[in-house]
């Protein structure tokens, strides 16, 4: 029988005192000991004796404050936890357990005893400790079950001074210093009044931190003490039954309900944390009451039957008891009812739509806590969709909580029957966010509870798809999720593979071998249909066609999609580790028919002269016969594993490793020449198959006596290298040649070997040209072509690993032409630039530099060099001449037409061959000298030019792509919606209302494209964009690094600049090197009037952009210029500036650039072009970020210059004018700096007060807000400047009235935060309350999700208005008087001191 039932409370040999106020005692000797003490030694179990006070001590505490009488303690109330059961238990004596503590002693004595000074907490959060069981939340000494017990005996005692002192314990914890009285707390009509009278308190106190948000160490456990005491104080009263039957919970639920509505955030917060604290544990209780509702029926029902089921007659005694007891369950279950939905209507159905996401997250954390809890309550289709709707909240710790508490429900088959309909409703919104939340977290989390939908067959075959396609996700954390699902796929492949076949354990691995392959074929060939087959399909079929930087990214050492799903399956799927059985199934021979031999005899036959068991091994099944793509997927799937079979045996021991490594090099043996002879004829599988030989350990052959077998694999590998022209296999083939020369023990046969393919390669170049003179203008078949590419491109790929200049320049005393000469005259043909030969001049030109390249790694840094080294310099040099001068003709010149592909081949290795022989960096000591000073190289101011100007038109053509990109066609589709429109108006009347609404929603998705700052977004570019995008990239970053070496000027670099923020954050990561660049020639080589002329050409060449309508904003421009800040000053240690540029170059930037956009302005205005003109002004806010660390003295120049531009161009500028905003608040800018440096002493004392007051306010706002509480910027969104008045000199105004105090405008500016964004135009201020009603009126319980609502805080009226003034108005008119009265040549004249004088009163009113 259940405790719960006891008709009175088990106390009774407590004596009853007298009615007093609660007060605890913490006895010293009754210490609650944390985890880490009770896991302390011995000799830190004494010094904690030896520091307790003697027990006269605790007689005198005990004597001067309340005693509790004895009660019989649980076990389990020495802990921090919550208690786990109802059974009360006599309290053992402790035993000290012999473990390491899990911190320091001295840490954890010196924590602890700053934590437990509760009277200097309290000082120092400016919050009062008069309240006992507020105390007790802050000393970590404290026993919260102690607590709870000895305030429920002073509630029994005198249950109205107790109400108020659990009442004033959570206004100390929303940091609230007033108190409420008995009359107060227990007064139910005069609460609200209350809260009004004590929130108008607690703005008055100094703006801190509440305890829940605070970041100080006694703070750092409160969330959990306090969710603590009231679990145990509600269990523990249910235990007394004083839950029931008084007026605890009612009391508590009329405070908490109106403060989780509460105006201040504190107040709210605070309150819905108890509130929900108070139904979790209120949630346990109702539990453990069903439970024994369900124990009393079983009983009654039994004792019912005893006695002779329905039959009429007298009820026995234990009948009666029995239905006594029920009746009084009954009432009770009822009565938790009662407190369960009062709590939810009150609390969570206002504050789960809060704007303050914290709040949100609480509010789901704990409905995820009840329905573990008190599941046959709460696992209701009325609880169940508010997890539902906050799926889509739009913070991610807020969906994180909805999921985890999914995650706990599907994870117990019994609750599945009660979430079928929540299962159906929401599945979809699920789906979507496994598939495409930003969040990887939720995203893995979501994966989870699909997986527990999934092995329900819950999910629909598309959706089972799109969870499946998971598997080759980017993010490694989501490709493990969804493992479990990809197995639970897999095994039903294979069943579905072996219905009807009695099928053994070999012929089960062979299907789950072909089920494999043909799943990650389907989910494969669905991933590109979803990313826009046909371009994917496109792309394939030009793949041996992608440009050389393409080809670099498909090296064999990078992972591929399959790689990735082989390690994600890896401890998940059975086929996947079992590489021997791969492997064994890729040499079986798929292209025969069973029961049929191709070229010999049949199965059948061979059946009958050899074994049966081996017949059977060899025989294909349809089952798992396998097709040629799958062929090609496994061959991925067996290199990934043999690639991660060897990483795990590297984890281990070494000896492991050695083991894996020779048991896999003896298969390997073995099998690699008939994987060579079966995929030869496939470039794709081929090129896995060169991979192999690298995960060998080639010394295995020596030590087997296999260097026949070695040989053969040498002869191989070179076959392959001969035969291929794509660069894939050819990247791969001398890969495993660098491995195979890498083999010591072999060196002989290698030397042997790499000599052999050198001789091959001569051969068959000389071969391709036979009887061919003058190959400079010859004609080539497309064949020829084809063949001299594909032989330039295998020198090209060997010369990038292998030095060949002895071979390029071998020719046999003279009987015949060297490499070098034959590959020079096919260089030549660049020139005629045919498209067909593209391809090989590219290959021609990198094997040309590539020589230059390698054969300056011969050259001497001696001063007078011996007769052959000189000889070699000279070699060298005509050489290096030569290939510059096609080079330069090929990429920048005008005597040639080159196609694009060859001038972008000769413009890298132009740039590459200066950058290698331009002027080196300072060497470590100062008497080394390069070797490549022997042969210096400068290149010619106009070639740099052009270099510039092949840059910019790359640069345009990239743009053009993008904006079409971005696009999507849609000028011929808006030219055809016209034209239809045009032919039938009657009949397409409503056609064409719709094709505009699709027309706005295209150029909607298309802005989507194009972030904030005009940057377009990488994910969404399509894969030939991609490809674009890297070979520009190539062309940006290689024209850069000769800028960073000074192969070029750094003035040529405004063509980079100028595109800043309109190409992607790739360029403008590469263009961000730059302002290194411009700081390093300004301030260290002092270099400063080129970086004056830089910064300025780069801004007003941006802008032009602007101005014509290649950019549709000036964003891209102010990206620039506050890039470009950042080089006119360096910064140390807190952002302090150790190093400016000079004055004179900072003010000529202004200067240049005002006049340049004053000139443009003044020649719209006279053509009357008002559209331009307001374009051109819009200059100004690109000049603003400028500003920002300008000087006195530079402000006073620069404002000079504006003024006197402004009168010589006979401006007239409006002081209410919304054009001319941008020069307003670039000259209230300048005014500003002049104020910084004109008045320093008088800013201190209140920004001091105010930064406090910023920084707790930023403290307590959330990520959310954050965004909303971040003032704008004065150039970018301040409003119009009222006109002056007139005013002969300034005279000091009277402060205005209808002020509030500081600490209330602190408040207004704080509560302000909560104001939650929308997508309509702002509310006012006098609306604002219009509005929360409005949004108030939605029903929760309505079946789409209500909007969400929050209590107008206050200040959202008056308050929110004087804070968001700030003294603005009068800060202005000071700063414009100053700037008017400012005298130019004697800033100390009494004027000018009358001027600071009445600015600094100004200032101070303004910041009141």
């Amino acid at each position: 029988m259940s405790q719960l039932s006891s008709p009175a409370p088990r106390r009774s040999q407590r004596d009853r005192k007298q009615a007093k106020n609660f007060i605890s005692v913490q006895h010293p000797s009754k210490k609650r000991r944390r985890q880490d003490v009770d896991s302390a030694s011995d000799e830190e179990m004494e010094d904690l004796a030896d520091e307790m006070p003697s027990s006269e001590d605790s007689d005198t505490e005990k004597d001067d404050a309340y005693k509790a009488a004895p009660v019989v303690r649980k076990t389990a109330a020495r802990g921090r936890g919550r208690p786990k059961g109802s059974v009360a238990t006599t309290r053992k004596p402790r035993v000290a357990k012999a473990k390491a503590p899990s911190r320091p002693k001295k840490i954890r004595e010196v924590e602890e005893d700053a934590a437990a000074d509760t009277p200097g907490v309290a000082k120092d959060v400016a919050i009062s400790d008069d309240n006992v069981l507020f105390n007790a939340l802050l000393n970590p000494s404290a026993a919260l079950q102690s607590t709870a017990e000895d305030f429920l005996d002073s509630f029994e005692q005198s249950a109205e001074p107790a109400l108020a002192d659990v009442i004033n314990c959570i206004l100390r914890a929303c940091g609230c210093n007033a108190s409420v009285n008995s009359d107060e707390a227990t007064d139910s009509d005069g609460v609200v009044d209350t809260l009004e009278t004590l929130m108008e308190d607690a703005k008055k106190q100094t703006t801190q931190p509440y305890p829940l948000v605070s970041k100080l160490p006694a703070f750092r456990k409160f969330r959990r003490s306090i969710s603590e005491l009231f679990h145990r104080l509600v269990s523990a009263s249910a235990e007394l039954g004083i839950l029931y039957d008084s007026d605890l919970i009612p009391t508590l639920q009329t405070w908490l309900v109106p403060m989780s509505s509460a105006q201040l955030r504190s107040f709210r917060h605070t309150a819905t944390v108890i509130a929900l604290d108070l139904e979790s544990a209120l949630a346990e209780v109702a539990a453990e009451v069903e439970k024994e509702a369900e124990v009393v029926r079983r009983q009654l029902d039994a004792e019912r039957k005893k006695r002779g089921g329905g039959r009429a007659g007298k009820a026995t005694p234990r009948e009666n008891e029995l239905e006594g007891k029920a009746q009084e369950v009954k009432a009770r279950r009822t009565k938790m009812t009662e407190y369960l939905k009062e709590f939810f209507d009150g609390v969570f159905m206002n504050r789960y739509r809060d704007h303050d996401p914290g709040i949100r997250a609480e509010c789901v954390h704990e409905m995820g806590v009840w329905l573990k809890k008190h599941p046959a309550h709460f696992l209701d289709g009325n609880y169940l969709r508010y997890v539902g709707w906050v799926l889509s909240d739009t913070n991610t710790h807020v969906r994180l909580e909805a999921v985890k508490a999914l995650t706990s429900l599907y994870a117990k088959p019994d609750y599945l029957v009660s979430l079928h309909h929540f299962t159906e409703r929401f599945k979809p919104r699920l789906v979507k966010m496994a598939t495409s939340d930003v969040d990887v977290a939720v995203r893995v989390a979501v994966i989870g509870v699909l997986g527990a939908i999934e092995a329900q067959g819950l999910l629909e075959e598309e959706q089972r798809e799109q969870l499946c396609l998971l598997v080759f996700d980017t993010e490694a954390k989501v490709r493990r999720a969804v493992a479990g699902p990809v197995r639970t796929v897999w095994e039903e492949a294979v069943a579905a593979r072996l219905v009807g076949k009695k099928a053994g354990a070999k012929e089960k691995q062979r299907a789950g071998v072909k089920s494999l392959a043909e799943l990650l074929l389907r989910w494969a060939k669905a991933l590109e249909r979803g990313h826009g087959g046909i371009e994917q399909e496109e792309s394939q079929e030009e793949g041996p066609e992608k440009p050389k930087e393409i080809a670099a990214l498909m090296s064999g050492s990078m992972k591929g999609r399959v790689a990735l799903c082989v390690e994600a399956l890896w401890d998940e799927v059975e086929a996947v580790q079992d590489w021997e059985a791969l492997l064994e199934q890729l040499l079986m021979d798929h292209s025969a028919e069973v029961g049929s031999g191709v070229g010999g005899p049949s199965p059948v036959s061979k059946r009958r002269k050899m074994g049966k068991k081996k017949a059977d091994d060899n025989v294909v099944d349809e089952v798992w016969r396998l097709e040629e793509v799958e062929e090609a997927v496994l061959l991925e799937v067996l290199l990934a594993a043999l690639r991660k079979a060897l990483a795990e045996a590297q984890a281990g021991k070494k000896s492991d490793e050695e083991a894996v490594q020779t048991e896999m090099t003896r298969v390997l043996i073995k099998a690699l020449p008939r994987l060579f002879v079966k995929h030869q004829s496939d470039e794709g599988r081929i090129a896995d198959v060169l991979l192999i030989p690298q995960l060998m350990n080639l010394d295995m052959y020596l030590e087997m006596s296999l260097v026949t077998a070695y040989e053969t694999l040498w002869d191989d590998v070179s076959k392959q290298f001969l035969s291929h022209s794509s660069s894939t296999v050819l990247q791969n083939a001398i890969s495993t040649i660098r491995h195979l020369v890498s083999a010591t023990s072999l060196s002989n046969t290698n030397s042997s070997k790499i000599v052999e393919l050198e001789d091959e390669l001569s051969s068959s170049l000389r071969d391709a040209i036979a009887g061919r003179h003058e190959l400079e203008i010859v004609t080539f078949t497309e064949d020829e072509v084809h063949a001299l590419g594909a032989i330039a491109a295998r020198i090209a790929t060997l010369f990038g690993s292998r030095d060949l200049t002895r071979w390029m320049e071998e020719d046999e005393g003279g009987k015949q032409s060297s490499a070098w000469d034959i590959i020079s005259a096919l260089a030549e043909r660049g020139r005629l630039g045919d498209k067909q030969e593209e391809k090989m001049i590219d290959q021609v030109l990198q094997i040309l530099a590539l020589h230059i390249t390698w054969k300056a790694r011969g050259l001497t840094a001696e001063v007078d060099p011996p007769p052959e080294q000189e000889q070699f310099r000279e070699s060298l040099r005509e050489q290096r001449d030569s290939l510059l001068e096609k080079l330069t003709e090929y990429a920048v010149g005008s005597q040639s037409t080159p196609s694009e592909g060859v001038k972008r081949a000769a413009f890298h290795s132009l740039l590459s061959i200066h950058i290698l022989f331009g002027k080196p960096p300072t060497l470590a000591s100062g008497n080394l000298r390069s070797p490549l000073l022997s042969l210096p190289l400068e290149m010619a101011e106009d070639v740099q030019l052009r270099c510039a100007a092949f840059v910019q038109a790359e640069i345009e053509r990239y743009a053009e792509e993008l904006e079409q990109e971005a696009d999507g066609g849609g000028k011929s589709d808006g030219d055809d919606t016209v034209q239809g429109e045009s032919d039938s108006e009657e009949d397409e009347g409503r056609g064409g209302a719709k094709q505009k609404k699709a027309k706005k929603a295209k150029k909607a998705k298309a802005k989507k494209v194009v972030e904030k700052d005009g940057t377009p977004d990488p994910p969404t570019l399509s894969q030939h964009m991609l490809e674009r995008e890297y070979i520009f990239s190539s062309i940006a970053s290689t024209f850069l690094r000769a800028i960073r070496t000074g192969a070029i000027d750094v003035q040529h670099c405004v063509v980079l600049l100028a595109h800043f923020g309109r190409l992607g954050t790739t360029f403008d990561q590469c263009a961000k090197v730059i302002v290194e660049v411009l700081r390093e020639e300004g301030m260290y080589k002092g270099n400063g009037e080129a970086v004056a002329q830089v910064i300025t050409q780069a801004l007003q060449e941006s802008f032009d952009l602007y101005m014509d309508g290649s950019a549709k904003t000036e964003a891209h421009s102010i990206a620039l210029a506050k890039a470009l800040a950042a080089a006119l000053v360096i910064r140390g240690a807190h952002l302090s500036i150790t190093r400016r540029l000079d004055s004179p170059h900072v003010v000529e930037i202004h200067e240049k650039c005002m006049s340049w956009i004053l000139k443009r302005i003044a020649g719209y205005e006279n053509n009357k072009n008002k559209t331009m003109k307001a374009k051109a002004i819009e200059f100004f806010r690109v000049l603003l970020p400028l500003l920002l660390t300008v000087e006195r003295g530079e402000a006073q120049d620069i404002k000079k210059r504006l003024d006197s531009e402004i009168e010589l161009g006979k401006f007239e500028i409006s002081a209410t004018s919304k054009v001319w905003e941008p020069q307003r608040a670039y000259e209230k800018r300048l005014v500003t700096a002049l104020s910084k440096s004109l008045c320093p002493t008088t800013a201190a004392p209140g920004r001091g007060k105010k930064a406090a007051i910023h920084k707790s306010a930023e403290q307590i706002a959330t990520d959310d807000e954050r965004d909303h509480t971040d003032a704008p910027d004065v150039g970018m969104s301040s409003p119009p400047r009222p006109p002056p008045r007139p005013k002969p000199r300034p005279k000091a105004r009277p402060t205005r009235k209808g002020k509030t105090t500081p600490d209330a405008e602190a408040e207004a500016d704080r509560d302000g935060q909560e104001q939650e964004p929308t997508s309509e135009a702002p509310v006012t201020d006098a609306e604002k309350p219009v509005a929360a009603r409005n949004s108030a009126s939605s029903s929760p319980l309505s079946d789409a999700p209500p909007s969400r609502k929050r209590p107008r805080d206050e200040g959202d009226d008056e308050n929110a208005e004087v804070a968001g003034d700030g003294g603005e108005g009068e800060r202005r008119d000071a700063l414009t008087d100053l700037a008017q009265h400012q005298p130019t040549e004697q800033p100390s004249s009494p004027g000018s001191q009358a001027s600071i004088s009445e600015f600094k009163s100004r200032r101070k009113r303004a910041r009141r």
